[in-house]
């Protein structure tokens, strides 16, 4: 079984991710980390974002990583688990927002696909980047 950073590298909707991965020198981290989940945007989600907004981000270790931070909880939680709760704490320290309706949505993010077991935690695939309240994804 792949851990969660192979898992992530060998799937071609999340190439964005990795990037972010790589940008946040979080390869290393994320190989051996303890039981993680990653709420894991597509290129896609990415896509949505302002033209050049990530690209920004990326120049800039700290909010790369603070970016990152707020898709990753401790644990691996299944999405039967997840459900359970109303928001949950991320690695960043804020929480994100759980909905259970018409699917199931991470913040104002969408569920696409979920529970994909990693040797080191799980990943569920979302429809948009995580922002956290009062956070514009642009540097200032």
């Amino acid at each position: 079984m792949l851990n969660v950073i192979e898992t992530i590298s060998a799937s071609p909707v999340l190439t964005t991710l990795r990037a972010a991965i790589q940008a946040a020198q979080w390869e290393e981290r994320f190989s051996r980390q303890g039981l993680i989940t990653v709420f894991a945007p597509t290129n896609e989600a990415f896509a949505k974002l302002p033209q050049g907004s990530l690209q920004e981000v990326f120049q800039h270790l700290p909010q790369v990583q603070e970016m990152l931070a707020y898709h990753f909880i401790e644990g691996a939680m299944l999405v039967a688990e997840i459900t359970k709760y109303a928001s949950l704490q991320t690695f960043q320290g804020k929480n994100v927002g759980i909905a259970v309706n018409n699917g199931i949505k991470v913040n104002q993010a969408n569920v696409i696909s979920a529970d994909i077991a990693c040797e080191n935690g799980i990943i569920h695939i979302l429809d948009a980047v995580l922002t956290m309240p009062n956070r514009k994804f642009t540097v200032a």
